[in-house]
């Protein structure tokens, strides 16, 4: 019985890696030769990943550093000096950060600053933390036009995000942003349907399971995936069913402990080696520029950071905006602001913290036999703290069941957008089942499955909110103005 369920399983693998994840990889990810130095692995440069450097670089121009100008502000928003009881929406700020977080807080954090290091080094660490930065900027102009064109759906709920901007947005632009923004919007509807399919779900239920294999010593092909796969799909489910209130009053709560136990085990590993940590960074910023780069090794680190900070904090993609458009506020403005913290705390500090850990125990160091991805992560922890592969196996079980329930909402506006509000059931019941698939399939397979659908979604939505991004720019000194003149009042 165990032979017959391993060969249907080694089926289904190889029919998904050719008939789907080899045709998206195909069309995503036109490889643009930079760098040809003769040898089988030559450096390639996707061109999504130039896409969303390009575009959160002139984000954080065109709204003038607002990653920086509006940091205080945004930390006075989350802390509910600005909210009001008659503002319309579903949820608080901080539930709607909490639900972005819970989706990009996860096991990108974990294993894919470990995927990152392992393929490009400790200076991919140096171009997630730029990215983070950079990309505090397009989380900020998305998340402001998800509030703005954001609409009530026929059932009762709140439903916002690029799939309403591009298509709504762009149409104030003229003719020819209507027709661009019919292009647009259903294509973005369709990523989004496979990001939430793939690293919103699949990624995350590899990566938990081969944590709690690896603690409890079970083989990853044995019948241990499937049955985890079932339970973890039972306990996504009970949360699902009841929408974004009941997800942001989940995430509410699982967010700040997860991240908190997390951070807190990392500062203790850091202060034990603190004497490593200058010479950490040293390695760090160092890899980042190394010698080699000329031949092509600069160009190599920096799209494995790239690709794994935006693989963790999803800036520029446009998901996140999903969850903040149902945040409960008249000021599309004052949204964007909450969500720009959302790198921040992803990427500049967990991601960093993790890197850190990563790099001053050595398990980046192949001769360690740390293994990769959240094998390695758990072996760094491990070494300082012996029970601590047990404490992340539980926090990988964590982090990946709030990431899956906040990309199950994504994906299920989405679906919605494309089939109508009465075919979400079905929706929920695709998506349970992605979740057993995750548990079983190997962990390079849901990578590139979840890579292409993930930053492919970036194509529509960052240059939809390019155009756009005079009417954020017109917003924003309205908001400024307004608040510097005393016309917006805190409410203590």
């Amino acid at each position: 019985m165990e032979q017959v369920s391993e060969g249907f399983i080694a089926v289904l693998e190889q029919g998904f890696a050719r008939f789907l994840v080899q045709p998206i990889i195909g069309v995503l990810f036109f490889d643009l030769w930079f760098w040809d130095n003769g040898q089988p692995d030559d450096v390639k440069l996707p061109l999504v990943v130039t896409w969303l450097v390009m575009g959160a670089l002139f984000f954080t121009l065109r709204f003038a550093f607002i990653n920086i100008r509006g940091f205080q502000h945004a930390i006075a928003c989350v802390r509910g000096h600005y909210t009001h009881p008659e503002d319309a929406g579903e949820i608080s700020h901080f539930q709607a950060l909490s639900a972005a977080l819970s989706a990009t807080v996860g096991l990108g954090n974990i294993a894919g600053v470990a995927v990152a290091i392992g393929a490009g080094g400790p200076g991919a660490t140096f171009w997630m933390i730029l990215a983070g930065f950079l990309g505090m900027s397009s989380k900020f102009a998305e998340c402001t036009l998800g509030q703005k064109y954001r609409v009530a759906r026929e059932d009762g709920h709140v439903s916002g995000g690029p799939m309403h901007y591009l298509r709504d947005g762009l149409a104030e632009l003229g003719s020819a942003g209507r027709t661009l923004g019919t292009v647009l919007a259903p294509l973005f509807a369709f990523m989004c349907i496979g990001a939430s399919l793939g690293g919103g779900n699949m990624f995350q239920a590899n990566q938990s399971f081969a944590q709690v294999a690896n603690v409890m010593e079970l083989s990853p092909d044995g019948p241990g995936a499937a049955i985890y796969g079932v339970v973890l799909a039972v306990f996504v489910g009970a949360v699902i069913i009841g929408g974004i209130r009941r997800i942001g009053q989940v995430a509410g709560v699982m967010v700040p402990v997860m991240c908190g136990v997390y951070v807190v085990c990392g500062l203790v590993i850091l202060m034990l080696n603190a004497a490593e940590i200058p010479g950490a960074l040293g390695v760090i910023v160092s890899g980042a520029f190394t010698p080699e780069g000329i031949q092509g090794g600069l160009i190599g680190v920096l799209i494995q950071g790239f690709q794994r900070a935006a693989f963790s904090n999803e800036a520029g993609v446009g998901s996140a905006s999903i969850a903040h458009s149902a945040a409960s506020t008249n000021e599309p403005i004052r949204e964007g602001m909450v969500a720009l913290l959302e790198p921040f705390i992803d990427t500049i500090v967990v991601c960093t913290m993790t890197a850190l850990v990563v790099v001053v125990t050595g398990a980046y160091d192949p001769a360690s036999g740390a293994g990769s991805g959240i094998e390695m992560t758990s072996w760094a922890f491990g070494r300082e703290i012996s029970w601590f592969p047990t404490i992340l196996s539980v926090t990988a079980v964590l982090f990946a069941f709030s990431t899956m329930i906040s990309w199950s909402y994504y994906g299920e506006q989405c679906w919605a957008e494309l089939f109508g509000t009465r075919a979400i059931l079905a929706y929920k019941l695709l998506f349970l089942v992605f979740v057993w698939i995750g548990s079983v399939f190997p962990l390079s397979t849901v990578i590139d499955f979840s890579d292409g659908m993930l930053l492919g979604m970036s194509l529509p939505n960052i240059l939809g909110v390019m155009l756009l991004s005079g009417k954020i720019r017109s917003d924003l000194n309205s908001y400024l103005d307004r608040l510097e003149r005393g016309e917006i009042q805190a409410v203590i």
